[in-house]
């Protein structure tokens, strides 16, 4: 049997996914329905991570901690040995979480009025962030055909000349779950290096692979001639999204020394003591417990995507990586807010709308799929009863 079997009830946990339905979508009691929302698994983390905790809190003691060189170099491990990335340890910078992370590089390195450039459909606080900083956000709708996704480099280059200071990447894509090739990046590189435009490069999902490898920004020939930031974390990898923890990697000295002093700035310390030890567990001993998890996430899919694709006006492919699934449903004709209505009030189950992820995103929806496969099966058949009794 396999670990990921196992229900854990998760209601009145202060789970934002499972507790806090009611205000999101605007509902009395959500007591029976099951959320497939929120990019967090319903999977313990590896009992490596578990057990690491436990050691850590026979020491009473919980002062003020720091990053030993064990984590950093725990963390190098990891990206060299799964994605052939070299990290120099000394261009790693901890932050609380992937968002903060943005927050900080956005802040750091544009002002007031500046354009940031994004393509779109979007996770929504790479809009969200940069508006609340009086940013000026310039989306550009990626070109969408058959659910498949590409760059549409030539509507880009046109909103780099409108002046844009930087651009959001998200590698693996969310909500639509690309890996983007190699050549798409170098040539994303050299428009930056073009018109000098910073690229923040969030590749929080890089180790949730279900059908293509990921190749790291850093890894690109022409990437030392950029002005690069990425983010990663093993928060979504490993389901500790409540553990805090997150890293800014920043190989140009420059960027590297603007983004320490904005940190320093804002008092932020670093990862705290949970977070370090969680961080070096997963990173030293979480490598099994990945692979079985993807395996039992395309195992997941490859259910979705047969129970919903056999229903008419649907098409939901499986992707190139992430635990989430996104639904086309442009042809049964449904309107998004009949849709959400129906899924809740008569299949039971929350995924995302579309247009969460901007106007690009209207006909989708999000699901997530990280979850017990007996779990999975309530919400297809609760998909599948709003769908199919829709007249």
């Amino acid at each position: 049997m396999s670990i990921f079997n196992e229900i854990h009830a998760r209601r009145n946990s202060d789970s934002i996914k499972w507790d806090m339905m009611s205000a999101v979508y605007n509902l009395e009691d959500t007591s029976n329905i099951l959320p497939m929302w929120v990019a967090d698994m319903d999977f313990p983390p590896p009992p490596a991570m578990t057990q690491a905790i436990k050691e850590r809190l026979e020491h009473p003691i919980f002062g003020y901690t720091f990053a030993s060189d064990e984590v950093k170099d725990a963390i190098v491990k990891w990206y060299e040995t799964r994605h052939q990335w070299n990290i120099d340890p000394s261009t790693i910078l901890f932050q609380p979480g992937v968002v903060p992370a943005i927050a900080t590089i956005i802040e750091t390195f544009t002002e007031v009025g500046d354009k940031i450039a994004m393509s779109t459909p979007a996770y929504p606080p790479f809009f969200n962030v940069p508006k609340d900083q009086m940013r000026e956000v310039v989306t550009c709708d990626l070109t969408e055909e058959n659910g498949i996704y590409t760059i549409n480099f030539e509507t880009l280059e046109e909103v780099f000349r409108t002046g844009v200071k930087m651009f959001i990447l998200c590698n693996p894509h969310n909500p639509a779950g690309i890996v983007w090739g190699r050549k798409e990046l170098e040539q994303l590189v050299a428009l930056c290096i073009q018109y000098d435009v910073y690229l923040l490069s969030d590749e929080i999902h890089a180790d949730i692979l279900i059908q293509k490898a990921y190749t790291p920004i850093f890894t690109l020939p022409n990437a030392a001639e950029a002005k690069i930031i990425t983010c990663i974390a093993p928060t979504k990898t490993f389901n500790i999204a409540g553990i805090h923890a997150a890293m800014i990697v920043a190989p140009n000295k420059e960027l590297f020394t603007a983004l320490g002093k904005n940190s320093q700035a804002h008092g932020n310390l670093g990862l705290n003591t949970f977070a370090s030890t969680a961080v070096k567990a997963v990173y030293n001993d979480g490598g099994q417990w990945l692979d079985e998890l993807l395996l039992y996430l395309k195992s997941n899919m490859e259910y979705v995507a047969k129970e919903l694709n056999a229903i008419e006006g649907i098409n939901v492919k499986i992707p190139d990586a992430t635990y989430l699934m996104w639904i086309d449903y442009r042809a049964t004709g449904i309107e998004e807010k009949e849709l959400m209505n129906r899924l809740l009030t008569i299949g039971q189950v929350a995924l995302d709308p579309g247009t969460k992820y901007t106007e690009a995103g209207r006909g989708f929806l999000r699901i997530n799929v990280a979850c017990p496969f007996d779990t999975l099966k309530v919400g297809v058949e609760g998909i599948k009863k709003a769908l199919q009794t829709f007249k």
